[in-house]
């Protein structure tokens, strides 16, 4: 993994790729323009190439992969990673976007949810499950996102799919929130996680909170903050003069 704070220019032609801690209301486009045009400015740059490996909602933080010039053709073959996520599943109520993003539409009574009842219930996601996207997600529909269709007040046309749960533990137990570490295939929604095991237990459920811990090998242990990762780039006087441009 390159370090930034040593990086040049032919460095960012070459290909270097990013750990970034995304934090919580930035969208994974947020992260990247904010280091594109760091970049680009810094290095004198006309043009970079860049992207992520793998979307995060805007309520959601933690491990985000940036991937810049030539290790833009990686990015395949990361999103193909296995994903692990710690967060907060709040029970006995549902939003339309099963998660924070919408208002609560719907109250239910959770006098008869137990620990018990929440661990069986959860064991019996484990495996390849069909899911159903949310409406509110960056999913394409012929070409639009799914959520600007639904903010229009129109359904979405989503289509089930096939995802792999290999683990879903219950941290903590703290009525109405069920704390939750999952470990899950490319294209997994939490979010449709939180709605199916409401309607499992039947008292509703949706996503309070959401952290990217592990994609793949990569911790976000060791990523980096959108600060720490700004302050490398513009004080990295590599990036300024190449000793290749004398």
């Amino acid at each position: 993994m390159m370090n930034l704070k040593n990086a040049t220019k032919d460095d960012l032609l070459n290909g270097i790729t990013m750990l970034i801690d995304k934090p919580l209301g930035w969208t994974s486009f947020d992260v990247v323009n904010k280091l594109k045009f760091l970049l680009k400015n810094r290095a004198g740059l006309k043009k970079i190439k860049i992207g992520h490996a793998g979307t995060l909602d805007p309520l959601a933080s933690g491990l985000l992969i940036i991937c810049c010039g030539k290790n833009t053709k990686l990015i395949e073959s990361f999103q193909e990673f296995e994903k692990e996520y710690s967060g907060i599943f709040l029970l006995g109520a549902t939003t339309p976007s099963f998660d924070l993003e919408t208002e609560v539409d719907f109250i239910f009574s959770i006098d008869h949810v137990s620990l018990k009842s929440v661990k069986e219930e959860a064991e019996k996601f484990i495996g390849d499950i069909s899911q159903m996207p949310p409406i509110f997600s960056a999913k394409k529909i012929d070409g639009k996102r799914a959520y600007d269709i639904a903010r229009k007040g129109k359904v979405p046309d989503v289509k089930p799919k096939m995802v792999n749960i290999s683990k879903f533990e219950i941290v903590k137990f703290d009525l109405p929130d069920i704390h939750f570490n999952i470990v899950c295939s490319k294209g997994t929604y939490i979010r449709s996680i939180a709605k199916d095991l409401g309607i499992a237990l039947k008292s509703g459920a949706y996503l309070k909170a959401l952290r990217r811990e592990r994609i793949g090998n990569f911790k976000v242990e060791n990523a980096m903050s959108i600060d720490d990762a700004q302050n490398a780039i513009l004080f990295n006087p590599n990036l300024v003069k190449n000793p290749t441009e004398e």
